[in-house]
């Protein structure tokens, strides 16, 4: 790929020379499904797919840009001095985003840059390809300019850029997933406080296979704002009851306790899934401290149950391609994965029921759905870097 995308340079900018080669990972969350933004822990890790970028710094304050994704558009030509949000909404929002965030903490980006990305992450898939491309822009600048920042200050600029410059009120899972990868481990996140650690991903004769719906979605529409706002009516109303700042702090038999200080019956079931998948979440990485796979791929299974009748997030699409996937001999566990409503599912699929999952689970979801889904059979990787 990276003489790929250097050739690719070349031909569009004249030449390549000084151009640098960089690389930032895609993210797939195994388990923890909306508890980000509920003060609740999160198993997501990074991946070998994401976003290769050539950049080479210029002498003037101009900006060029070309995606081998989006060839039609050409090259977009941009200046430091004009870091404001696009109304066009292409995808140059999300590099200026960043330089403009860098500039926010006090690292004003010092020359223009000429810059080529081309991501292999499916696009509206749920794998994070903006959060990719936001840690990526990160990293070049760093990398070229000789910013002091770490992985996880890239991270939460990231984070920053995205609800504050692109106007995504996402959490900080995606961005700090794809900063902190390391390969042959997913990352134990509490989102309270930041708090993680890496705990090994050993799947012996399995490997994990991401189902992509090829619904095509965006976060506004997926109702996400909506599903935040019954979360924190029905933490509000808990308050009343026992000292909490998040629903992440409950155990299930605390909730339990004290789930009638809910009065709509809707938060209330918003507000278990928030609780039980957070302590799924707990349960499932000692699981695979313990190596017991087989109980990581039932809280897998659990979780999706819950993300569909308690938080209603899945959707025909999603809900086939996990149903499908449970009716295969040697699937450890499936679940949707993502904001939601079309995107992705997630499978640990033994190695020798792989061929047999893609065809089986593919030829159903067609017939029920009327279009196809992809499949992608995924290792987890490292964080960003330069190739």
């Amino acid at each position: 790929m990276k003489e790929v995308v250097l050739q690719k340079f070349a031909e569009v900018f004249g030449d390549a020379e000084g151009a640098q080669v960089y690389f930032a990972p895609g993210r797939v969350n195994m388990i923890g499904e909306h508890t980000d933004y509920n003060g609740g822990h999160v198993f997501p890790c990074a991946l070998t797919i994401g976003t290769y970028g050539v950049a080479r710094k210029r002498q003037d304050r101009k900006l060029r840009f070309y995606s081998m994704n989006f060839k039609q558009l050409g090259v977009l030509e941009s200046s430091l001095d004009e870091l404001k949000p696009d109304p066009k909404a292409d995808w140059t929002n999300y590099p200026k985003g960043v330089m403009w965030a860098f500039g926010e903490k006090g690292m004003q980006v010092p020359a223009g840059m000429d810059i080529l990305l081309n991501g292999n992450i499916p696009n509206g898939s749920g794998l994070s390809s903006s959060a990719s491309v936001e840690v990526l822009t990160g990293y070049i600048l760093r990398d070229l300019f000789g910013f002091e920042v770490s992985n996880q200050e890239l991270a939460l600029i990231g984070q920053y850029s995205e609800n504050h410059f692109n106007g995504v009120n996402c959490g900080i899972m995606d961005q700090f997933a794809i900063a902190m990868g390391k390969q042959g481990h997913a990352i134990f996140l509490d989102t309270a406080d930041l708090s993680y650690e890496y705990a090994p991903i050993k799947l012996e004769n399995a490997k994990i296979v991401i189902a992509c719906s090829n619904k095509k979605r965006g976060l506004g529409d997926s109702k996400y704002n909506e599903r935040r706002s019954e979360c924190e009516t029905a933490l509000a109303q808990l308050q009343q009851v026992c000292q909490i700042t998040s629903l992440g702090e409950l155990t299930e038999e605390a909730f339990e306790q004290h789930k009638d200080a809910i009065t709509d019956e809707v938060h209330r079931r918003r507000a278990k899934h928030a609780v039980y998948e957070n302590q799924r979440t707990i349960q499932a990485v000692e699981a695979l401290k313990a190596n017991d796979i087989k109980r990581f791929g039932q809280l897998m299974n659990a979780s999706h149950v819950s993300l569909r009748d308690d938080y209603e997030v899945t959707g025909k699409e999603l809900d086939t391609l996990v149903e499908e996937a449970w009716k295969v001999d040697g699937v450890i566990g499936s679940r949707m994965t993502g904001a939601g409503f079309g995107g992705c599912t997630v499978s640990i699929v033994e190695d020798r029921a792989i061929d047999t999952f893609i065809v089986q689970v593919g030829a159903a979801y067609e017939s029920r759905i009327g279009y196809a889904a992809d499949f992608y059979v995924v290792e987890s990787g490292d964080g960003p870097r330069r190739l």
